[in-house]
């Protein structure tokens, strides 16, 4: 970032319109925006990513947002919320498995957008501040905090994205607690899911597969019928 004040946001959109609308509005709203119309644009322009979210478009020509993502999330954990057509619960789904931190269906409300964005940065700047200098070690696993590596004893380095990172932090921080899906959404969106809304449970089977918690090694993250999710495992902080 230029300006540590202002937060910087890119928007990939093949939409001009959509570019420019977001641009005015999100500037209006004191954000740093960069737009740019397509993923190879993205990596061409901006190959760094030194961007504090990024908006991303699903449908777009060449590299959709689904193979943007993957490459984003190959050498970066930046924030990222994907724009979704229309209700189609699959697109939403396959974002959040591929790494996104958030969806939004379009059309949207820029004041939505906006809404969603800063409980992103927010929810980033808080647990950067809260998290500074701290290991956790639980299981097998080391989470520098500080970083935001996870590590498995065996030398292994897992990066997690900004979604990813907050719900293992805030299983960490109450082990043996039973958090409902409401309570993990209102954590890691700043809302209550909604009906028969599948993001949590998406994102705990991925934060899941990152630690290799399944098959016939008890759980570390064990899910109460019902109720929500427990974290199971022994944590000790190492300072």
């Amino acid at each position: 970032m230029t300006n540590k004040d202002i937060s910087r946001v890119l928007v990939v959109d093949d939409d001009p319109e959509i570019c420019s609308l977001l641009k005015d509005y999100l500037e209006q709203h004191k954000l740093g925006v960069d737009t740019v119309l397509s993923g190879s644009a993205l990596f061409n322009l901006y190959p760094k990513l030194d961007f504090d979210i990024i908006i991303l478009d699903i449908m777009m020509p060449g590299d959709d947002g689904f193979e943007v993502c993957r490459k984003i999330r190959q050498h970066s954990q930046v924030p990222i919320i994907m724009l979704t057509a229309g209700s189609d619960e699959t697109d939403r789904i396959i974002g959040l498995e591929l790494g996104a931190d958030d969806y939004m269906s379009k059309p949207f409300n820029p004041r939505e957008l906006l809404a969603r964005i800063k409980a992103v940065l927010r929810r980033t700047e808080v647990s950067t501040i809260e998290s500074k200098n701290t290991q956790y070690h639980f299981g097998d696993w080391i989470l520098n905090s500080e970083s935001r590596m996870l590590n498995h004893v065996d030398g292994i380095e897992v990066p997690l994205n900004s979604s990813e990172f907050d719900l293992l932090l805030l299983f960490l921080n109450n082990p043996g607690h039973t958090f409902s899906r409401d309570e993990l959404s209102n954590h890691i969106k700043g809302r209550e899911s909604f009906p028969f809304d599948r993001s949590i449970d998406v994102q705990v089977s991925r934060l899941r597969s990152r630690l290799k918690d399944g098959g016939k090694t008890p759980q570390l993250i064990k899910t109460i019928r019902g109720t929500g999710y427990i974290l199971t495992a022994h944590v000790e902080s190492l300072g």
